[in-house]
């Protein structure tokens, strides 16, 4: 106890000590490690030793240590061998690189013990996590190669503890080996083939315990998942690949036909699956998430013909239960075969055993999540009657009930089109089952309920009377304690369909079931009651149907709501290594190790905090300015949340909330509804969240979290940025500096992994995915930048001078298009709010932008396009020289072949977009006679509605001021003009604003009046019939 005291106060301690005492401590310790025989304080005596020395080795305030060390590991004291290894390893772990001189000796000495006869199984594992724990603290290469010949007799510490039948000392190996795979994986590299085939050797040999064998898959798939620092590495060994997966599928035949799962009438879905049945499906999943589809399809596609084939259900069982493990991983390639996946799951729909066609619609449940929409689009006719079919199997009520939930599946990726025509039978069966006697049915069947009606939206009306008496009927009888869940999932389902049917059908009820969950919410709930988490999100569905007309319930709702988003994390944290364990077999507690330390989190509280703040935001979002009087207690609660790094969910509420908070206050002001503040709040709200934001992005370790965080900023400064201080815009922008340096640094170390020895076209695929998630990050920097400028205009500019060096980079041709594109973008944004001020980067930027209306992508071509236009408006005599080839590569985008297919259109419109404002700001620049009836040709533009509306006002104002080269000699451009107009009109509102559709009709009443009848009439006989009738009925309406 005393070494463990001793430890825990060290640090603190020991630069107060006198020099005599410290001496004195350091021997002491050092003597109690020879002489102590309790094996357990002789292990808490290495934890000191090795914490002192991490303290002291690294300025030599401890020379007598090292050689001590190395005394007791060459001697013959196998007990000592044993320590003296075990502090080794913890070195390694504080202070590796101080030790890196006496590499030479420490490789000897681990040679030593690890192939010496004379080593015990304890001395041997010693120096196993000795010698793995150097090599994950090296960090170059060539000294991590020096212990390769290490790696064999590591190995063989393993296989000879199992032939002596030592199952918990291989057991201890595996686990050192497994963190080695992890965090090493290429030091494995070159004894690839020998080490995984050990492994799959130990994984197939039933007569060994199952935590071995579990432990030998383990280290497998832990290389598998190594990817970024070995991409790509294990698919080098398609052999091994064919093995685990069998052993995998072998581990799923290990179920048994429990009565329990037969009779239903527990929740108990698992009845009769083992531990073995339990880790093999999570590593089929593991498995194909890190190796793709390209390589396990064609392993699976060999195994499961011949399980389907076989006379066992439990090898029919075990294959589609396969197959629903590996749809994520393997989804691009399963999407590619979907007709072969679908009919051999639709076929065990049909199979003798009931757990078989169980798993059959559990894989079609699966499919619809990992597949979808495809699977939605191509085969809603086979598989919906297929599962409305499984609804009818009234002697195996689980099948029922599961039926009901793949509904909810393949409903959640689907549109009201799809889903449609099958309303009749899915709602009438669902009725049925709501109305049958086993609970579970019942829940199936309110949650697919809820799901279809969320799915069909309005579509629902015809059945909400049918639906609704049931729903009400349980939510008010189903009191006891065995049916809160039941509860729970009516209030689910009312609320999901309250919102599908608005709330004009859904006012009658809604008061009634408001009342009912008025009373829930007063009762006191047991704190495992679903009830709490399901009613929270209830209340919010309520609102968003209801809007303003739920804020008489405000009172009631927030106070439990608060409460539940005020939640403290439940956390347990003990030492690593200490032996008063987390019940980590605990289900509802997750566990994780940082460092020396075991942290253990009760997921219920985190999951119920992430819902309370999420319903949080929800109001704000759906109540405007009638969440007012809450921000006081709300802003305080989530701001802190920013940093909540215990859940992502808590986080990513936080962050959505804070754009929402502001802009009820300011809507509140606004329309005097604030309770007597003034825009002082305002600004005394934005100061505290925008700061909190900026700083919680800096420490935000999640790339996609970061690009929430930065739209999130956007938007707070689009709600407050006059109210932005100098010192807040420098704060914001130094961030976003940071940001950008950031992402740099982890598309680099993406990029050094395409120089891995194995990479793949499978680690390419993955990779990109990454970098989208990098460039969404960029794209809300350009955002963020847009609108400082357009906040700030010219005064921004000193800002943007410091940004340029981070910017102007991302114009590069090696950068990505996406990159390019936000670059040209935020110079768009330069020229357009900055005006006169932007002038003098026109020489920088514009060569970019008029090379950039070549760019193979459209989107660059439509930024680039749309840049000219703005240059053409705002540049006067800066642009002037550049018209003729603004011209020439705008021509290029206009008359494209395929300008006006749905990729290309808008970069079409915009091009088309800053013709006209050449033509309208350059035209002394210009062949006018030439290039205005050239622009009028390509109208009206329909793809960019922005530009449409900008576009085709300036045509009517040139209209209106009988431009002499829009109109032509003889007015022989009139009929064209006129067809434009009758396109615009007969759009609606799409095209034009209310006021330039009215100038527009002004003028066609004039030519009505002024022109003469022939000119008319042959004006008039160039549009298309139904123009002719449209345009009468606006005319004379």
């Amino acid at each position: 106890m005393s070494a463990i005291l001793l430890r825990r106060q060290l640090t603190d301690i020991w630069p107060r000590l006198a020099d005599s005492t410290r001496s004195a401590l350091k021997s002491l310790v050092l003597t109690s490690l020879q002489t102590e025989q309790v094996k357990s304080i002789s292990k808490k005596l290495c934890d000191t030793v090795s914490e002192l020395a991490s303290l002291l080795l690294p300025d030599n305030s401890w020379p007598e240590l090292l050689p001590f060390i190395f005394h007791c590991v060459t001697s013959d004291n196998l007990n000592l061998q044993e320590l003296s290894l075990i502090i080794f390893a913890q070195l390694a772990h504080y202070i590796g690189e101080t030790l890196v001189p006496h590499l030479t000796t420490l490789h000897d000495v681990f040679l030593n013990c690890l192939a010496s006869p004379r080593s015990n199984s304890d001395v041997r594992i010693a120096s196993l996590g000795a010698a793995i724990n150097f090599v994950q603290c090296l960090s170059s290469a060539s000294d991590r190669d020096r212990f390769q010949d290490l790696l064999p007799l590591m190995m063989q510490t393993l296989t000879e503890a199992l032939n002596c039948g030592q199952e918990v000392t291989a057991q201890e190996a595996l686990e050192l080996l497994i963190e080695l795979a992890g965090t090493e994986p290429r030091f494995l590299r070159r004894q690839l083939v020998d080490v995984v085939g050990s492994m799959l050797q130990i994984s197939e040999a039933e007569s060994l315990e199952e935590n071995t064998r579990h432990l030998a898959i383990e280290f497998v798939i832990t290389l598998a998942e190594a990817r970024e620092r070995a991409p790509g590495m294990m698919r080098k060994l398609p052999q091994f690949i064919q093995r685990l997966f069998a052993v995998l599928m072998n581990m799923l035949l290990d179920v048994e036909d429990d009565p329990a799962w037969h009779n239903a009438e527990t929740e108990d879905e698992d009845a009769g699956e083992t531990s073995n049945y339990a880790f093999g499906q999570e590593c089929l999943d593991r498995l194909s998430i890190s190796l793709g589809g390209n390589t396990i399809v064609p392993v699976a596609s060999e195994l499961f013909p011949a399980f389907l084939a076989a006379p066992e259900w439990e090898k029919h069982h075990a294959s589609l239960i396969a197959l629903a493990q590996i749809a994520e991983g393997c989804s691009k390639v399963m999407i590619k075969n979907l007709e072969q996946v679908v009919s051999m799951v639709l076929k065990s729909f049909q199979d003798p055993h009931p757990r078989v066609r169980w798993a059959a619609i559990n894989a079609i449940g699966q499919l619809s999540t990992d597949l979808g929409p495809e699977l939605q689009v191509h085969y809603h006719s086979q598989v919906l009657p297929a599962l409305a079919g499984a609804m009818d199997d009234f002697h195996n009520p689980r099948v029922q009930a599961h039926a009901a939930s793949a509904v909810l599946n393949f409903s959640e990726n689907c549109t009201p089109d799809i889903l449609t025509p099958y309303l009749d039978v899915i709602v009438t069966k669902l009725l049925v089952l709501l109305q049958n006697g086993k609970q579970m049915v019942q829940e199936g069947a309110l949650t697919a309920l809820a799901s279809v009606a969320d799915s069909s939206q309005e579509q629902f009306q015809k059945y909400y009377d049918a639906v609704m008496p049931y729903l009400k009927t349980i939510l008010v009888n189903a009191n006891d304690k065995s049916n809160r869940m039941l509860r729970a999932k009516s209030m689910e389902c009312i609320s999901l369909v309250g919102m599908a049917v608005g709330k004009d059908k859904f006012r009658d009820d809604a008061k009634q079931v408001m009342d009912v969950l008025m009373s829930l919410q007063g009762s006191q709930m047991e704190s495992d009651d679903p009830t709490t988490s399901y009613m929270l999100q209830a209340w919010a569905r309520l609102c968003k149907c209801l809007g303003q007309d739920f804020l008489p319930y405000m009172n009631v709702v927030m106070p439990p709501l608060l409460q539940s988003a005020q939640l403290k994390p439940d956390v347990t944290i003990t030492s690593a290594d200490s032996d008063d364990d987390i019940d980590e077999d605990d289900e509802s507690i997750e566990t994780i190790t940082l460092g020396d330390k075991r942290i253990g989190i009760k997921t219920s509280v985190l999951e119920e905090k992430a819902t309370a703040c999420n319903m949080l935001c929800c109001y704000a979002d759906e109540l405007k300015e009638g969440f007012f009087p809450w921000i006081e207690q709300v802003a305080p609660t989530l701001v802190p949340l920013l940093k909540f790094y215990f859940h992502e969910e808590v986080r990513k509420a936080a962050v959505s909330a804070m754009p929402e908070l502001l802009r009820s206050a300011k809507l509140a002001v606004e329309k005097g509804q604030s309770n007597g503040c003034n825009e002082s709040y305002i600004k005394q709200l934005s100061d505290y969240i925008i700061p909190a934001l900026v700083e919680a992005l800096h420490k935000e370790p999640e790339v996609e979290i970061c690009a929430s965080m930065l739209d999130a900023l956007n938007e707070c400064v689009q709600v407050s940025g006059p109210l932005l201080d100098v010192s807040q815009v420098r704060c914001i922008v130094d961030e976003i500096k940071q940001v950008i340096t950031a992402s740099s640094s982890r598309k680099h170390q993406r990029s050094e992994r395409t120089k891995a020895e194995d990479f793949d076209a499978e680690e390419g695929e993955l990779l990109k995915e990454e970098n989208e998630q990098e460039e969404e990050v960029f794209n809300q920097v350009g955002d963020c930048l847009g609108t400082l400028l357009k906040t700030f205009k010219a005064s921004f500019l000193p800002f943007f001078d410091e940004l340029s060096s981070y910017v102007t980079p991302m114009l590069g041709k090696d950068k990505t298009a996406e990159e390019r594109r936000i670059a040209i973008c935020i110079f768009d944004d330069v020229v357009e709010h900055c005006r006169e001020a932007a002038l003098k980067y026109y020489d920088t930027y514009l060569p970019f932008l008029l090379e950039a209306c070549n760019d193979e992508s459209s989107d660059v071509r439509q930024a680039a396009v749309y840049g000219i236009g703005v240059c053409a408006e705002f540049g006067g005599s800066v642009f002037k020289p550049l018209v003729g080839e603004a011209l020439s590569r705008l021509d290029v985008v206009i008359r494209h072949p395929n300008a006006l297919h749905s990729d290309n259109v808008m970069a079409y419109d915009n091009a088309v977009s800053a013709l006209g404002k050449i033509c309208q700001f350059h035209r002394d620049s210009i062949d006018a006679a030439q290039v205005v009836p050239a622009w009028l040709s390509f109208l009206p533009i329909k793809g960019d509605l922005i530009e449409a509306k900008i576009v085709h006002d300036q045509l009517c104002s040139m209209a209106e001021r009988s431009d002499r080269e829009l109109l032509g000699p003889n007015n022989q451009y009139l009929p064209k003009i006129v067809a434009v107009f009758a396109e615009v009109l007969c759009a609606g509102k799409d095209l034009a604003t209310d006021q330039t559709a009215s100038r527009m009709i002004n003028l066609l009443r004039q030519l009505q009046q002024t022109l003469p009848p022939s000119t008319l009439a042959s004006t008039w006989s160039s549009l298309q019939p139904q123009q002719q009738l449209a345009l009468q009925s606006i005319l004379s309406s």
